[in-house]
């Protein structure tokens, strides 16, 4: 290392006076001395102040800036060096490097902006003001149809430089999906398929900007998922294909680019997905029901899926995962099927299909994702379905369960759908018994609960239920309807001007119906309903004014 020294001396007294014969040894010295010991050469390197000559070395005239490009891109390895290249000024140089005809310049100036880059917010800046990314996208678009190894190696060098640039950076991703680098990258994975670290290196960047609401609209519009399906048929490489699928899995969550790849339940991606299912491999069991759940985004596609046994696959893929599954398989698995129960069509088929037995085996779960979609799969199966949701809605467990989740505060989700099913339970069996399951095992105070969500939607599915109960079970239920507050709750309901149309409707229906039960008529009466019932029947709404004053003369009459 003493020889290193005299070498670092000599080469600043030749970049000064440009002795070309005497500059081209001393920089193969150096070069020599960093692959024997990178880290101590580079600190050496760094104490000796040689890095600020580089700059001058590094002019498109020099005739050894492809050695000083590959010095720095060495040194630059190291994490300590990354701010003192930056510091020294050799960005900007390098970068104008990059409109070099010479390969070998090229590729140096590649890796050693690449390197520079890496993990290195001040690098990254520095290579973004001197307008880097550009020139290099450029060159890919330019070089991509060439596939001799050399030209190969520079293409790899290229697409690592723009990862390391860009890698958990939101902005500099963005910026460079709107320079248009993916349908390049998807251009280089078609035809370079063959080259195992171009192709890995395109899947990295995939990877990257893949999780970029922004890139999706650009993955669409290119054939990326069918580039991805055959390199998938020709890896034999486990990590490989796992890769893969890290790309595949966000892809299948936008919407337009499945459709394009669904085709009618005829395209060779859709084909291949159907193949992934019953594979072994957790990755693609979950790139396959990510994809299935994402094809049955309309009617006619989850009718097709449905009539062609894709129920069976995926019920035989949750069966796989019921003790000690893989949880982003089940929730992908459950997401698929709740979306194929949405057309009325296929609910029925479902049914008998046995995927409500098949989606009740979870419910043991303590993974709240899995929760939710499990309840909104079965409220999906059950809706206007009068015969399954008396047979769930007397399903002791299920209720119970519900009604624990009914209080799971930490997750709204669960909660909310929790309520939701409770309520779709009475409203699609209008059965005594369902009512009955659902008052011993205390649900009651739930629906009455629901009845003030902020939701519209929840209000009135709750109201609905509650008159249900009110006119089918009012005996059983007026206990735990009186100690809810439920008549101070619709008093509030129809007193507040902010109360949609049809919540003022269902809850007079409901007042109606609760005159039965002597309690409940009682605290009626004591909270003076007439005033704020007599109110409503100049109401915009027809119906609301209408059932005003059926809900008067009802008061009256009872009074």
């Amino acid at each position: 290392m003493d020889n290193l020294s005299d070498t670092l001396k000599k080469l600043k007294i030749t970049a000064v006076d440009k002795t070309e014969d005497s500059l081209e040894g001393c920089l193969d010295c150096l070069l020599q001395a960093l692959a024997q010991n990178n880290t101590e050469t580079s600190e050496k390197i760094q104490a000796s102040g040689i890095l600020q000559l580089f700059a001058s070395l590094l002019t498109p005239q020099s005739s050894c800036k492809a050695k000083v490009a590959n010095i720095i891109a060495e040194v630059a390895k190291n994490e300590f060096m990354r701010i003192p290249c930056v510091d020294a000024g050799l960005i900007s140089p390098l970068v104008q490097l990059l409109n070099s005809k010479d390969q070998e310049v090229l590729l140096q100036t590649g890796r050693a902006l690449g390197n520079i880059c890496y993990d290195s917010h001040e690098g990254r800046s520095a290579v973004d003001q001197a307008g880097g990314a550009q020139i290099v996208i450029d060159h890919l678009r330019s070089l991509c149809s060439i596939t001799d190894p050399a030209n190969e190696k520079l293409l790899t060098v290229f697409c690592g430089m723009l990862m390391n640039y860009s890698n958990e950076n939101d902005s500099l991703q963005a910026q460079l999906i709107n320079m248009g680098v993916i349908p390049t990258l998807v251009k280089l994975l078609g035809i370079h398929c063959q080259n195992a670290a171009l192709t890995e290196m395109c899947l990295v960047a995939f990877g990257n900007l893949a999780e970029l609401e922004s890139s999706k609209e650009q993955f669409a519009s290119t054939n990326i998922a069918e580039e991805l399906v055959k390199l998938f048929k020709k890896q034999i490489e486990h990590d490989k294909r796992e890769m893969i699928f890290e790309v595949l899995a966000p892809l299948a969550e936008n919407d337009e680019s499945m459709q394009k790849l669904f085709e009618g339940g005829k395209g060779s991606v859709f084909q291949r997905v159907l193949s992934w299912i019953p594979s072994n491999n957790h990755q693609l069991q979950l790139a396959g029901a990510l994809a299935i759940a994402n094809f049955a985004r309309n009617d006619a596609n989850c009718i097709h899926m449905v009539d062609n046994g894709i129920v069976e696959k995926l019920m035989d893929l949750l069966d796989r995962h019921v003790e000690d599954g893989n949880v982003t398989v089940q929730h992908a698995a459950l997401s698929a099927l709740r979306n194929l129960a949405i057309p009325v069509i296929n609910k029925a088929k479902m049914l008998s299909a046995g995927v409500t037995e098949a989606v009740l085996k979870f419910l043991k779960s303590e993974m709240p994702p899995v929760q939710f979609k499990l309840l909104g799969t079965l409220r999906m199966l059950i809706d206007a379905q009068a015969e399954a949701a008396e047979q769930l809605g007397k399903n002791v467990k299920l209720v119970e369960r519900l009604v624990e989740w009914c209080e799971a505060k930490d997750h709204a989700g669960v909660m909310g759908e929790s309520n939701r099913l409770l309520s779709a339970l009475i409203r699609h069996s209008k059965s005594k018994d369902v009512i009955k399951t659902i008052v011993q095992s205390g649900g009651i105070k739930h629906l009455v609960t629901m009845a003030t969500s902020e939701h519209v939607i929840m209000q009135n599915e709750a109201l609905v239920a509650l008159a249900l109960i009110a006119a089918l079970e009012l005996g059983t239920a007026e206990k735990d309807l009186e100690s809810a507050k439920l008549v101070q709750i619709l008093h509030r309901l129809l007193a507040d001007e902010r109360s949609a149309p049809e919540i003022k409707y269902n809850s007079m229906v409901l007042i109606c119906a609760l005159m039965g039960s002597e309690c409940l008529h009682k605290e009626v009466q004591d909270l003076a309903f007439l005033d704020v019932v007599s109110k409503l029947r100049s109401h915009e709404n027809k119906s609301v004014a209408q059932q005003a004053s059926l809900t008067e003369q009802r008061l009256t009459v009872e009074s």
